[in-house]
């Protein structure tokens, strides 16, 4: 991890692992393994690169770069048996232990064993069919909330400090899982394919707004969930302005009441909107003391510690040495978009030997000395003279 070399302490973490998934030992022993289920007999690898991006001092970011891919691996662990199953997950798992003799009332009767042929099941009875990869999906999205509930367990014995952006990539059996709060591209023979999306105060307006509306409490009447194009003033009362709400795209004019001289739920644009006028991101971890400044509102309710989960399918492309997955922090992408790190990828790993190791590491560094600048009498600045980034930046370059 390499901050700018602008500020003393790094709020910016990182972590990179190669995790062993054992499988979970079960008193009625392991499921039926099949013919070409298996990596290995007792469970499975996965990769993993993460990077948090801490806000508001950096507890919350070193603790989940300590233990997140652990929660991960502990998900992963009731999974072993039917990720390396090629027939279709099962909906329902058998109980893992029977009753004692001595509970006779709870021993299940010899037909609820019994398997129901295809032509007994009912033609309304219809079953959803679930993929492998949504079982990973859905382990890495269960283990980002029980990274959140251990910072906030500690938070409250620790009062550890802070809230962090994750963006975490695990590559299991041919697949990467991208899950973000943070950005991500994959640059593959010189296309940009984005593994992720901006999390915002206004990207997530209709859900915030919602939860607001059906929570009126959570904003402590001092705001309203409503969005006007912009403050009103008391002496407006009455007139009709523009608005929209959790349900609206569009914008619609409506009669100005008392109500609506609170201050906005979301007000500003861009990279200075905030949510009740305190925080700019709406998905990450921590931020369990975050309150409203001078007030005890809580922030907490509106921030989803949930991330987006974007699958890509390795098997199913030709890749050249020169493709690779590009995870970075907002101290790079605040200052440089994606077109413009696609071609310094390109730039730095034409200018090496295709077997060269050092290759994609001397990419990740080029991109965070770019993104700093250069210090000159009025400040950092680019190499077209705008300002270079404030913020602590980390990069991974990772191969595909």
């Amino acid at each position: 991890v390499i901050n700018a070399g602008k500020s003393q302490h790094n709020e910016d973490q990182a972590c990179c692992e190669v995790v062993f998934v054992e499988r979970r030992p079960s008193p009625r022993g392991r499921l039926p393994s099949r013919e070409g289920g298996g990596e290995l007999d007792g469970g499975f690898y996965f990769h993993y690169w993460a990077l948090f991006d801490g806000h508001a001092g950096s507890g919350a970011a070193v603790m989940a770069s300590k233990r997140l891919h652990l929660h991960i691996c502990e998900q992963l662990r009731d999974l072993v048996d039917i990720l390396q199953d090629p027939s279709p997950p099962p909906i329902c798992l058998p109980h893992e232990a029977r009753a004692s003799p001595a509970e006779p009332s709870q021993v299940p009767l010899a037909e609820d064993d019994e398997e129901v042929p295809n032509n007994a099941v009912p033609r309304f009875h219809l079953e959803k069919e679930v993929s492998h990869e949504s079982l990973v999906i859905g382990a890495i999205e269960n283990a980002f909330k029980h990274m959140d509930d251990q910072i906030e367990r500690e938070w409250a014995s620790q009062r550890l400090s802070g809230g962090c952006c994750a963006l975490a990539a695990v590559y299991l059996m041919g697949k990467f899982y991208v899950a973000n709060a943070g950005e991500a591209i994959i640059i593959r023979n010189g296309e940009i394919i984005p593994m992720s999306r901006e999390f915002t105060p206004e990207t997530e307006r209709q859900r915030l707004q919602f939860l607001a509306f059906l929570r009126p409490e959570l904003l402590g009447k001092e705001f309203t969930h409503l969005e006007f194009p912009r403050r009103i003033q008391p002496k407006e009362l009455g007139k009709k302005m523009l608005y929209r709400d959790q349900n609206m795209n569009g914008w619609a004019y409506k009669k100005i009441e008392e109500d609506d001289l609170k201050f906005p739920l979301i007000y500003g644009e861009g990279k200075k909107a905030r949510v009740m006028a305190t925080i700019g991101v709406t998905r990450g971890l921590g931020d369990h003391d975050l309150r409203v400044f001078s007030s005890n509102i809580q922030i907490k309710p509106f921030l989803s510690c949930f991330p987006e989960v974007k699958v890509y399918d390795l098997t199913q492309y030709e890749h050249c040495p020169d493709d690779v997955l590009v995870l970075g922090t907002d101290g790079l992408w605040d200052v440089t978009n994606d077109k413009e790190v696609a071609g310094v990828v390109m730039e730095v790993l034409t200018s090496y030997e295709p077997n060269d190791p050092c290759r994609y590491t001397m990419v990740a560094q080029e991109l965070v000395v770019r993104s700093r600048g250069v210090l000159k009498e009025r400040g950092w600045r680019l190499a077209n003279d705008k300002l270079g980034s404030g913020d602590d930046i980390s990069v991974f370059v990772i191969p595909l």
